[in-house]
């Protein structure tokens, strides 16, 4: 996956195109994200001695990674994904639309 938790992204297909929001979870071995604000669902829950107040709740679901584009702050679009081995040795994220490293 070439996008992680804490990275901003713009989701690209599905009823939330257009939606930004930042990474919550990577699941990396089912290819889904869940991302602040997207995808939100319903679920009814009862009181339990974790959870006093029991009603509806609206959280965050899953989405397929192949439907969001990472978002960079800099070109203020959404990019694609390269990768560069500094001199260091390190290998980094840049972004193909600016060339800037994405951290």
């Amino acid at each position: 996956m070439q996008v992680k938790k804490g990275d901003t992204v713009v989701v690209i297909s599905g009823k939330d195109k257009g939606k930004h929001g930042k990474i919550l979870q990577a699941m990396p071995k089912q290819d889904k994200l869940i991302v602040e604000g997207v995808n939100m669902q319903t679920k009814h829950q009862k009181p339990t001695a974790k959870v006093q107040q029991g009603g509806i709740i609206h959280q965050e679901g899953p989405i397929h990674v192949s439907n969001v584009m990472l978002w960079d702050a800099k070109a203020k679009a959404p990019t694609k994904v390269g990768y560069k081995v500094l001199e260091n040795g390190k290998k980094v994220r840049v972004s193909k639309k600016s060339g800037e490293i994405m951290e």
